[in-house]
């Protein structure tokens, strides 16, 4: 299942357009406080989705009946674009685990590229709630490595995927090669370039948000 925010009156549109303006990124700061709100209320969104255990909360004055989330979460981002989403996530998480997997393009001088990946930190993974945040669903080839990787770690109960914009052809990879659960975004964008950057977009986050890369 893939869910497009955008799609809902909200203050996502807010913080969306201020990422996708050119003369707003030119500050790193505000672009990635507007990662971390946008992952926030992705984050908000995918808490409706989870299972809870009704529970009693012991208050000054009596008991009130409640839930409590049942799963563990174990947030995983792609370095180095993620690091502000997976911080969003955690404030709202805040128990979760964590796991980190660097993933990056390498390109040969015909202008192809393969998905490299060179690390990869997670707990174990078995029965637990999996979120992996990217905040650019562009091709979608770097998304399915990360999760063919992360099987290693063991089996989840349920996976979830969380980004920030997605293109269609990006989406469309990752659902026929990868078993996600739901696919979260806050806005579908309709083309790639030929180098895999999504159009409008907003250019590269991870340059964005922690300056350009040699």
């Amino acid at each position: 299942m893939i869910v497009n925010l955008s799609a809902k009156n909200s203050l996502l549109h807010q913080f969306l357009n201020e990422i996708r303006d050119e003369n707003k990124q030119k500050d790193s700061l505000r672009f990635r406080v507007n990662l971390e709100r946008i992952s926030q209320i992705l984050g908000y969104e995918l808490s409706k989705e989870l299972e809870y255990n009704e529970i009693k909360v012991q208050t000054p004055l009596g008991i009130k009946s409640s839930l409590e989330l049942k799963d563990t979460v174990v947030i995983a981002n792609v370095l180095r674009a993620g690091i502000p989403m997976h911080y969003g996530l955690l404030q709202y998480f805040d128990h979760a685990e964590n796991a980190f997997i660097s993933a990056y393009r390498k390109y040969s001088k015909s202008g192809d590229f393969v998905i490299r990946l060179e690390y990869a930190s997670s707990p174990n993974l078995d029965g637990k709630i999996l979120v992996l945040c990217d905040p650019m669903i562009a091709t979608g080839a770097s998304l399915v490595a990360t999760l063919e990787q992360l099987k290693k770690f063991g089996e989840p109960k349920k996976i979830y995927v969380l980004g920030v914009i997605a293109s269609v052809v990006g989406l469309d990879y990752l659902s026929k090669n990868a078993v996600v659960d739901t696919i979260l975004v806050g806005d579908i964008d309709d083309e790639i370039t030929a180098k895999g950057y999504i159009v409008p977009g907003l250019g590269d986050a991870g340059d964005l948000a922690f300056g350009p890369k040699v």
